[in-house]
């Protein structure tokens, strides 16, 4: 990679670390999200934590956590590849992030974020998917991993020479995923509505 894209990795990698569930939880005075709830610091556990308008704002927030870095490395001319690298230093942020003690949340918002600048044909094809999946199971973290695992074949259709960059971070996603899908198995995870449930 160029020193340009070397440069965009640790950029995205610090964005990427600002935990807006922590911020937004602590301006709302809702309990940490790290340490209640699910213990994860997300939008789903602030929404079952504090409601919808500060599960929005963590929600948006961690979706331009992505798309910042991706766009802003898009039109600076940074190969495909290397997008796919800054879209997952963004993510690896927002999983470990420098500035809360590497204790985060499992990415499926910014990474959603960083595969915005492939278009809206595939944003509406992941949102689909995981509202489908959601409306008829439930369960907000079997629609996050259907949706990243299609990501890649959508790709495929719409802009081709993303595919290898969306399949790395589908991948990160998915493997996040491990103790959801363990749950999923024993038909111990919880559902997006369940606000008593404590796992995600």
């Amino acid at each position: 990679m160029t020193a340009l894209s070397l440069l965009m990795v640790g950029v995205a990698y610090l964005v990427g670390s600002v935990s807006s569930a922590v911020l937004i939880s602590h301006a709302f005075k809702l309990p940490d999200p790290r340490y209640h709830g699910s213990g994860n610091p997300g939008a789903t556990n602030v929404l079952r934590l504090g409601g919808r308008v500060p599960a929005l704002l963590v929600l948006l927030t961690d979706v331009l956590k992505g798309t910042v870095p991706v766009y802003s490395a898009f039109f600076m001319g940074i190969t495909p590849l290397a997008l796919g690298f800054i879209a997952i230093a963004a993510c690896l942020g927002h999983i470990f992030p420098l500035y809360f003690h590497f204790k985060g949340g499992k990415g499926v918002a910014t990474a959603f974020g960083a595969m915005l600048p492939i278009g809206p044909p595939l944003a509406g094809l992941l949102v689909a998917s995981w509202a489908v999946t959601v409306f008829i199971w439930g369960y907000s973290s079997l629609g996050a991993i259907i949706a990243v695992s299609l990501a890649p074949v959508f790709t495929w259709f719409i802009k081709p020479e993303y595919t290898l960059p969306v399949a790395m971070l589908s991948a990160l996603i998915v493997f996040r995923h491990r103790e959801n899908i363990q749950r999923l198995w024993r038909g111990q995870e919880s559902k997006v509505w369940d606000k008593g449930k404590t796992n995600e």
